[in-house]
């Protein structure tokens, strides 16, 4: 606000005698509401979030009802909306779309998007979500490691190199890392102490490309890098993340006959291979955050593997 700490005591002081009572009590070390503050404090707080939410629903009267605003982590974005993009404009030319690139909570009611892909249970009050595709967490490396060298003919010759994956823990549920793997793979006396633990799986990436790395990543945000050569494959076993855990579509029930969502819903059901179907919606939990960084109370949207909770 730009004020002094004596401004705003100045103002309090105004306050209180224009109103005829004192809104805090004061001591020599401490400062506190009155009940009568209390009641003000409680009745300003309402009446701002009263108007955050009309803001947001003018906002978005504003951009028009062909214009779509959708909330979505970097990574997704990046890795697997971005590039199938030309689909849905040519198929629905008269639909303009904005992105909210971020892996923060945001709010329905408060915040300027209609809808959200968000990685999660899809079960969260007052919202409807589309269970897009699960999540595969497989290992991968550079072309160059594996021209250096070439003997990567078994899990076990993986022992030989850095393996690096993402530490996250959702709801007690742990994202699968390398003992994990091992596991899947037969190998039953792996010894994890070597391995580099990530908070992100773009770092994972990083250490991969850069470092010569042998990362654990979810796979279906690096078919762009697969199919380009950027990144390998290694072996056919994959490890899934926890079943009632995967990416989703998210929006309000109150929009779910808007014919901008069901527009996107049905593209983006079509282009995971999903079976359009009635959405599901269920009670009041909050969003998981995998290690990819994309995330309700009330009708807030959390973000996955790309950033950890905070």
């Amino acid at each position: 606000m730009g004020l002094t700490p004596a401004a705003v005591s100045y103002q309090i002081k105004e306050m209180e005698e224009q109103l005829g009572f004192a809104l805090f009590t004061r001591t020599s070390r401490s400062i506190q509401l009155t009940p009568a503050g209390t009641v003000l404090f409680e009745a300003a707080a309402e009446s701002l979030d009263i108007l955050q939410r009309a803001a947001a629903r003018a906002r978005k009267l504003a951009r028009g009802r062909s214009h779509l605003r959708i909330s979505l982590g970097p990574r997704f974005a990046t890795n697997w909306l971005l590039p199938r993009l030309s689909h849905f404009r040519a198929a629905n030319t008269g639909f303009e779309l904005t992105f909210d690139i971020c892996d923060e909570v945001r709010d329905f009611d408060t915040d300027d998007v209609d809808v959200a892909i968000r990685f999660g249970s899809g079960d969260y009050d007052h919202v409807r979500s589309d269970r897009l595709f699960d999540t595969v967490v497989v290992p991968v490396c550079s072309p160059e490691l594996l021209e250096a060298d070439p003997r990567l003919d078994e899990p076990r010759d993986l022992l030989r190199h850095m393996l690096c994956y993402v530490d996250c823990v959702t709801d007690g549920m742990v994202w699968p890392n390398w003992p994990m793997w091992m596991a899947a793979a037969g190998i039953d006396d792996f010894d994890d102490s070597r391995c580099v633990a990530f908070s992100d799986s773009s770092h994972v990436i990083e250490a991969v490309t850069e470092s010569g790395a042998v990362g654990l990543v979810g796979l279906a945000l690096i078919t762009g890098d697969l199919a380009q050569g950027r990144l390998v494959r290694l072996f056919d076993i994959g490890v899934s993340v926890g079943q009632d855990y995967a990416y989703h579509l998210v929006y309000p029930e109150s929009a779910s006959q808007d014919p901008r969502i069901i527009a996107f819903r049905d593209w983006i059901l079509g282009e995971t291979g999903q079976q359009i179907r009635p959405p599901v919606s269920g009670p009041e939990r909050s969003l998981p955050s995998p290690p990819d960084g994309s995330t309700g109370g009330r009708q807030a949207l959390h973000a996955p593997p790309d950033r950890r909770r905070g």
